[in-house]
């Protein structure tokens, strides 16, 4: 299992001055553990939960667009001028709940890669293979892929689940020592869990989303207003919803 740690939660607008705004749903910048902890070479991820597999578009495209805004917003804070070479590789992985069911349970990478049509010439993988798009696709436990990473995103990510039996599957499975800290999100999850389910949610947004969305909103990051269009809730659901929401501590 690859694992990232998460550097910051973010809900903002691109706005480069040649291109047009566009505003990204809740997203993660987490950064990839490297041998050197060398904080100039490290690529750029970004990781997104998705409910709407099917939302009037292909999501592969939206994700392969969000790889080349990424990639066009390194110029400047990155690279100046024609200093191409120091583009960072960026990831832009979905974490579906609700796929079609011809992708539940199914990880699938989309990458660049060279075709040699004539000769067989070798360009350096650095310098082409710059973007990524991944997308995991949850689904039931009655098919034999339900195991690895799609079983414990599905479990960690479940609203229907208890507390103690995240925990039970946790650790007996995946060998995940449940620390004070992680019992406590655990917990939150469940508890946010009942809070969505008690105000008739069926469809929309994910528990984890809406989970960040509360979080932001009490960080001042974020307006209820704001947070509760985007969860597709009224002001007065989302206040209820946040009301059962357990405070983070340090």
């Amino acid at each position: 299992m690859i694992c990232f740690a998460i550097k910051d939660i973010i809900t903002v607008e691109c706005d480069l001055k040649t291109d047009i705004k566009i505003q990204y749903d809740v997203r993660f910048d987490a950064i990839a553990p490297t041998s050197a902890h060398d904080a100039a070479s490290q690529d750029v991820i970004r990781l997104e939960a998705q409910t709407a597999f099917n939302p009037g578009y292909p999501l592969t495209k939206r994700a392969i667009y969000y790889c080349s805004r990424m990639i066009s917003a390194q110029h400047g804070p990155i690279f100046k001028k024609s200093e191409y070479g120091k583009i960072r590789k960026v990831y832009s992985i979905w974490v579906c709940t609700k796929p079609s069911d011809e992708f539940q349970n199914t990880l699938t990478r989309y990458s660049i890669c060279p075709e040699q049509l004539i000769g067989n010439a070798t360009e350096k993988s650095e310098n082409y293979d710059l973007m990524s798009v991944v997308t995991i696709c949850l689904g039931k436990p009655d098919s034999e892929n339900y195991t690895g990473i799609l079983k414990f995103l599905d479990v960690l990510l479940s609203s229907s689940r208890a507390a103690t039996e995240k925990k039970k599957i946790l650790e007996e499975e995946f060998g995940v020592a449940m620390s004070d800290e992680l019992e406590r999100e655990v917990l939150i999850m469940c508890n946010l869990s009942r809070g969505v389910k008690a105000e008739g949610r069926k469809e929309g947004i994910s528990i984890g989303e809406i989970g960040m969305l509360v979080q932001l909103v009490r960080d001042g990051d974020l307006k209820p207003e704001r947070a509760a269009e985007k969860a597709k809730m009224t002001v007065e659901e989302f206040k209820k919803i946040m009301e059962n929401y357990p405070l983070q501590t340090e």
